[in-house]
């Protein structure tokens, strides 16, 4: 099973949209036709506020700041770059290059992940890519903010744009087709208390036409993976070692999407990706982004 790697262990991502109803649902009556043939795909992000203490402090006693690092370079100890002493807000490790890239691998590794499973691209990816974004200046939290806007193009002719979420563009999906459109998001849930504020409608699933969201799936139609509870499924796939609902593959092409996102911003330029090799196409400069060296000892 896919769900077991060569060690014999259970690989779950932390996808848990995949578990919510109204986003199997979408997916469902995306790959069924409810909207006609699917033409473009819109993913709506909340960004990152500039700012963060750049200045150091003394490392935390019981705290292996080193092993925390890891194979990322060395860099000051800050609490802006690590994670709030007390409570539980939003750590600045998120807002560090250096350990991500913001909003579009942070939300958008969920988005990206519905929009793939939509389009049945789960184990694939965008052959062009393109993206423009505001990085932020001065401060320690560097990673692109709300103004960034990114297309790609995939092989079955769906484009799939990345843009800032509004009042008049909630964070969600919104797929259009050529009968009509369908929009899903986590509504009013939220997964943890220092999840980002969203602007605009908390409604979970929309539609061009009411009557699409109660079309039933019938029995010779797609019918995709069913999980209710995250946790649930992969503790069932460790007890049954059945694949669960977000393997590793799929995962790891859920963030190659957003990753190669943030490197046709910083390039500012448009980039050609063969998804099966997973190697920009005749672009050095773009390739030596994929990777970077790591710092020992924890260069295994």
């Amino acid at each position: 099973s896919d769900a077991v790697n060569a060690s014999g262990r259970i690989l779950q991502i932390g996808s848990q949209q995949r578990s919510m109803e109204q986003f199997r649902y979408a997916c469902e009556l995306v790959r069924n036709g409810r909207i006609g043939q699917l033409k473009e795909i819109e993913v709506r992000l909340p960004g990152d506020p500039s700012g963060g203490n750049p200045e150091e402090m003394p490392v935390p006693k019981g705290f292996n700041y080193d092993m925390w690092l890891g194979q990322t370079p060395y860099v000051p100890y800050t609490v802006d770059r690590v994670h709030p002493q007390q409570g539980y807000g939003r750590p600045g490790w998120l807002r560090c290059e250096q350990f991500g890239a913001g909003m579009i691998t942070g939300w958008g590794a969920h988005h990206f992940d519905i929009a793939h499973w939509a389009m049945d691209k789960e184990y694939s990816g965008p052959v062009e890519i393109s993206g423009r974004a505001t990085f932020a200046s001065g401060g320690l939290w560097n990673v692109h903010g709300d103004d960034f806007e990114t297309e790609m193009l995939y092989d079955n002719g769906v484009i799939v744009r990345g843009t800032t979420n509004t009042k008049e563009k909630p964070n969600g999906v919104l797929f259009t087709g050529t009968e009509g459109w369908i929009f899903v998001s986590r509504g009013a849930y939220s997964a943890s208390a220092n999840d980002p504020a969203t602007a605009g409608s908390s409604k979970a699933l929309q539609a061009s036409d009411p009557k699409i969201l109660t079309s039933v799936i019938g029995e010779d139609e797609v019918h995709l993976y069913k999980s209710t509870d995250h946790h649930g499924n992969w503790l069932e796939s460790v007890r049954t070692r059945k694949q669960n609902i977000t393997p590793a593959e799929v995962a790891h092409r859920s963030c190659s999407a957003c990753l190669l996102q943030h490197i046709a911003m910083k390039l500012n330029r448009k980039l050609y990706w063969d998804p099966i090799l997973e190697r920009f196409k005749n672009d050095d400069e773009a390739n030596s982004m994929i990777a970077r060296p790591h710092r020992p000892p924890y260069n295994f």
